[in-house]
Order: structure tokens, then C-alpha cells, then sequence
């Protein structure tokens, strides 16, 4: 693993011996009020915030040891630390074979030089974090005032404990600068896309059944599955049977009309035109009669789904009369729809230049962009709907998510950009009382309230105009949360962080 270059407390000078009772610690826990040095590191997997006793050569240090997986935040569950303190060419280095409680090890080292140093923190034999300029004193009084010196503190800041943030879904990360054009934030309709629908009509006239089980919208339903049959039974007018009979006796006419033409054609007794005309009757006859016979059983003909996909709309009662060419049944694919968007006139500069999209999901409020929904802008019109006086704008997405023809979704239309802006993930961002603020991370528990000025949304993510900058790790999920233990610290400074030995 490489070596970790991002620090948040500045280029950390370990000192000091603090005074540091082990015997009560394993009754009370560790609390915030002690002396501690705070050292926080990131690599592409983990975050490491370590909390460490002031060292020096008269006293063990300790180190308490907070390793959380980056992908989701959760605490680190099995793996081998060993933490290296060199000086002056010496190297000292404790073990653990595995965390004390998931995400914690707790370790102690008793400096056997004073000086200038490195102080090295390795997980499963790779390198995780590295610091220089290591200080470690003999005089306890001179350490003590080192250590704090640097003591990262706030006299605002709200403790929220690794512990607490391991049992919630929290996280941290630092603010992006991304292109981040102009935003349109409207409502699209979701329809099916062109060749993604079929009607299914009827064959014939007649009293429609259902033959097929749960006839039902939102049912699948697979290529070339019956699913109705018509019957004409009953009927004096468009007989099934009576029709196949009278496309029967038509269709032998012809045939031995044509075959006798045929047998006379050499002979010259039939003309070729009159030839032609039997043989042009026999084979409209037939393709008629075939057809009948072929689509129906009896007296009845069956309809089947021309695709598969499933069940949009039923258009038809059981037992109800259908005619030929009646719709009865709309199956659908949905797979890839279409989203139609109407925007204010007001945009009209902007329309020509959208180049992507967030769409959200109507379900889990999941805000995905078009090329996460392997979608594209389809159109965009360059003149008013006559009907609402508003620009139309058409897109394209597979569906991905809980889309669903018919119902509307809040849509993101994003022009390109000329630059990047600072943004943020729109679950960063609090308000109150219309001041929009984040929090900024300290520690990784330890966190400050920052007002911000904010410019669009995309749904995904903020523009910060002012407040931030890119280097200032802030909260992107659980805001809410570290709000609230605001509350619940002023009640008890050293709830929820108690580490068991």
C-alpha cells in the first residue's frame, strides 16, 4: 500500500508523556478530555486516526488505533497492525494480530530514545501511514506543554466519536471541482421507448377468453405465450367456422380450376391470360384459407404476445366482444424508456447546450446520472409547445431503477461547461433558517459547523460558491446525525466512546 501523504493535523510533532493512569483506563474507557495527539491519514482504502499518550523515555505510550474502510465507512474487522517508532537509526515496533473490537487496536510502546524521528503504522505487512518528524522527550514537563501545543481542538466543534459514526451510514470526503454548467431542475414524464411496446389487436370478431393464468398488469409474460382465444360460436354474422368453411370450399374451386388451366395451357384451349387469372384466384384462396386454418381452432382463434416483456394494460374484459382490429393488450418490454421534458421559454439559451442529465428514482430518491442510466439527450425542440408554450426536451435511459411508463420524475438538465466549480454531495448540505452550512472535519470525531454560500444543484451535487475550500474534508452522509450529537455531548462530553481493553 503507498505510502499516506494526506495529514489533517499539520506535520505532527509526537511528544510528551501525559499523565496517563492504564489501571483506571481499563474501568473508565478513554475520554477526549485526556492528552492525546491526534494523527489522521488516508490511503485508497482506509482511513487511520490514531489517538497517542505523549511519548517519552520515562513512561509507556500508548496508542489507541482507528482503522475504517473507505468503501463503506465500516470499521476494519480482521487484519495484522504493527506500528514502528525509529530514531536515530533505532527502530522499535509493537504488534497486533488483530483489532481488540472491530476497527480498534490498542497497543503500547515504550520509547527507549529520545529525539527526532519517523513513526510508521503497517497493516498486513504494507505500509499504511507514515509520519516524519517525530518528537519524543526525556523531560515530562517539557512533553506535556508539546503535546498541548498541539492538541487540535475547537471551543464550537461537536465530538462525534468513531464508534457512534461506525453504527450509522456516515461519511467523510473532500469537495470536488468538476465541470458544473448551467442547471435546469424540471419534471419529465417516463414512456416507453420507440420498439419497446407492442399492441397486441385482435384476429378476428367474437367473444374474447382469457386462457392464459394471471392475466394481470405486471405480470411477465414470454415471446409466442397464448394468452386469449376468440370465439364466434353463436354468432349468425362472422362465424369463424362458417367463414374457414366458405375460405375451404373457395380455395378447392380454385385449386381445380387452376390445375385444369394448367393441363391446357400446352394445348392452347386456355389462353395465358386466362391461365394467369386461375392461377392468380387459386393462391389468394389459398393464403386466405391457410391463414384461418392456422390462427384458429374450430370455431375460435387465439392471440399470443408478439414479444417478451411484461403485461402493460389489459384492454379487455374476459367475455367481452372484440372486433378485428381491437386492441386488447399492451406488452412491454420496459427496458429502454424515454423521458419528455417540458421546460420554461426562459432557458431557451441554455437548451441547445445540454449535454447530460440526473434523473431520480421515483422509489429510493436515488439520484443517478444519464451515463449511469447508459442514457443519452435524445432531442431538444427550437420552438414553443403550441399547447403549453414550453420547450420540450426528450431523453433516453435504460431502466435501471423503479422507472415505470406513465409517472413522472424529477429531472436535472445540465448544460456543458466552460470550468470546474466546487461542489459538495447534495446530503452535505444543511439549512436553517436559510443559511445553508456543512460540516467540516477537525478529527475524524471532531467537527465544526462552517457556513457556506451555495450556488445550483445538480440533485447529485452543490456548487459552493464560498465557505470551503477543496483541501477541508467535510461530512457527505450522516450530517443529520453529528447535528443531533451536539445535543446529546452537551449532556454527556464521553458518550459513546468508551474502548474496551
Amino acid at each position: 500500500m503507498k505510502k499516506i501523504a494526506y495529514l489533517l493535523a499539520l506535520a505532527v510533532m509526537l511528544s510528551a508523556c501525559g499523565h496517563h493512569n492504564h489501571e483506571a483506563d481499563e474501568h473508565e474507557g478513554h475520554h477526549h478530555d485526556e492528552v492525546s495527539l491526534q494523527l489522521t491519514a488516508y490511503s485508497a482504502d482506509y482511513e487511520l486516526y490514531a489517538e497517542i499518550s505523549p511519548l517519552c523515555t520515562e513512561e509507556e505510550g500508548e496508542f489507541l488505533t482507528h482503522i475504517t474502510n473507505l468503501n463503506d465507512f465500516s470499521p476494519l474487522k480482521a487484519g495484522k497492525l504493527a506500528i514502528t517508532l525509529t530514531i536515530n537509526g533505532k527502530a522499535q515496533t509493537v504488534k497486533a494480530d488483530a483489532p481488540e473490537i472491530p476497527g480498534l487496536y490498542h497497543l503500547h510502546l515504550h520509547p527507549a530514545t529520545a529525539g527526532k524521528g519517523t513513526l510508521s503504522f503497517a497493516l498486513n505487512d504494507s505500509v499504511l501511514a507514515t509520519f516524519e518528524n517525530v518528537n519524543v522527550f526525556a523531560d515530562e514537563h517539557e512533553a506535556i506543554e508539546a503535546a498541548e501545543h498541539l492538541k487540535i481542538s475547537s471551543p464550537t466543534a461537536i465530538t462525534f466519536t468513531k464508534e457512534q459514526s461506525w453504527k450509522v451510514d456516515f461519511a467523510t470526503a473532500l469537495p470536488q471541482r468538476i465541470p458544473f454548467g448551467s442547471v435546469v431542475h424540471t419534471v419529465a414524464q417516463v414512456q416507453s421507448a420507440q420498439g419497446d411496446e407492442v399492441t397486441v389487436v385482435a384476429k378476428s370478431n367474437g367473444t374474447l377468453q382469457y386462457v392464459a393464468p394471471n392475466i394481470l398488469e405486471g405480470e411477465p409474460i414470454a415471446s409466442g405465450k397464448t394468452v386469449f382465444s376468440i370465439s364466434s360460436d353463436g354468432y349468425v354474422d362472422d362465424n369463424l367456422s362458417v367463414r374457414i368453411a366458405e375460405a375451404k370450399n373457395n380455395y378447392e374451386m380454385a385449386k381445380e380450376n387452376y390445375e385444369r388451366a394448367k393441363s391446357l395451357i400446352d394445348s392452347k384451349i386456355v389462353s395465358e391470360q386466362e391461365f394467369l387469372e386461375r392461377k392468380n384466384a387459386y393462391e389468394n384462396t389459398k393464403t386466405i384459407y391457410d391463414n384461418l386454418r392456422q390462427s384458429s381452432n374450430g370455431n375460435s382463434s387465439s392471440i399470443s404476445s408478439p414479444m417478451s416483456g411484461y403485461i402493460k394494460q389489459v384492454l379487455v374484459a374476459n367475455g367481452s366482444y372484440v372486433s378485428v382490429g381491437q386492441p386488447v393488450m399492451v406488452v412491454s418490454k420496459n427496458r429502454n424508456l424515454v423521458l419528455k421534458a417540458d421546460i420554461p421559454q426562459r432557458y431557451a439559451s441554455v437548451v441547445s447546450s445540454i449535454a447530460t442529465a440526473n434523473v431520480e428514482d421515483p422509489v429510493t430518491h436515488k439520484v443517478y446520472s444519464l451515463e449511469e442510466l447508459d442514457g443519452r439527450v435524445l432531442s431538444y425542440a427550437k420552438s414553443v409547445n403550441t399547447s403549453n408554450f414550453m420547450l420540450p426536451v426528450t431523453l433516453q435511459i435504460n431502466n435501471v431503477g423503479d422507472f415505470t411508463p406513465g409517472a413522472f420524475v424529477s429531472v436535472w438538465l445540465r448544460s456543458q461547461s466552460k470550468g470546474n466549480s466546487l461542489v459538495v454531495p447534495k446530503s452535505s448540505v444543511m439549512e436553517e433558517q436559510g443559511n445553508y452550512y456543512v460540516f467540516v472535519q477537525l478529527t475524524p470525531e471532531l467537527f465544526e459547523k462552517q457556513l457556506v454560500k451555495i450556488g445550483s444543484t445538480d440533485g447529485k451535487n452543490v456548487e459552493v460558491l464560498s465557505g470551503i475550500n477543496e483541501n477541508q474534508r467535510i461530512v457527505t452522509r450522516g450530517a443529520v446525525l453529528v447535528k443531533l450529537a451536539k445535543a446529546a455531548g452537551a449532556l454527556d462530553p464521553h458518550a459513546g466512546h468508551v474502548h474496551a481493553h
